[in-house]
């Protein structure tokens, strides 16, 4: 299924507005903004008791999860990254991390897992999934690059019981989002001035 021409032409508009806003954004700002983010996500009670948790290393001025994947290796906890499938666009593989030094550049230029560290998702069941996105809305929806990474991922079982997290500068945050059916929506997004939860 296709989304609708409109829907489609909407969403790549707002993509291009806030991968703009997030280009401009002075590092300063963005940095500041990450470590207030990063402080909300390691206050909320399932994040902290969490034993392994699905990260990202952040591209094109996302918020910095890299933070986070710092204090979590530092206190012993089991850190796992995405990496994009070699000939299969549109699907991740997932590996531990035992170092920042041990992620390398992968495809579009994302650090990632080395290659025969990773396995496919479903041998996982992480606590937690930090999201990252281009664009949040006030129901939980999420708008991405585009390639359906993270929807696939998130459609799996072995997402099922994790509480999702999106994280998201605040001006990434939308009241509302055309969704298509497979699109898959996050338990939470934190900004640096809010947490929204949409799992109760």
């Amino acid at each position: 299924m296709q989304p609708s021409t409109a829907a489609a032409a909407d969403k790549d508009a707002l993509r291009r507005h806030m991968l703009a806003r997030r280009k401009v954004q002075e590092p300063d700002v963005a940095a500041r903004a990450s470590q207030a983010v990063a402080r909300q996500v390691e206050a909320l009670p399932r994040y902290a008791a969490a034993k392994e948790v699905l990260a990202y290393l952040p591209i094109r001025g996302e918020v910095d999860a890299g933070i986070l994947v710092c204090s979590l290796l530092a206190s012993g906890r089991r850190v796992l990254l995405p990496r994009c499938r070699p000939d299969a666009p549109g699907e991740l593989d997932l590996g531990c991390l035992t170092s920042l030094d041990a992620a390398v550049p992968g495809r579009y230029g994302i650090l990632e897992p080395p290659q025969d560290a990773c396995l496919p998702p479903d041998a996982y069941s992480p606590d937690v999934i930090l999201v990252p996105g281009v664009a949040f809305d006030m129901q939980g929806a999420r708008l991405g690059f585009g390639g359906g990474y993270y929807d696939r991922l998130l459609a799996l079982p072995m997402a099922a019981a994790a509480l999702t997290i999106g994280l998201a500068f605040a001006f990434q945050l939308v009241p509302h989002l055309s969704a298509e059916p497979w699109d898959k929506s996050v338990d939470v997004v934190v900004t640096e001035l809010q947490t929204y939860r949409f799992d109760t």
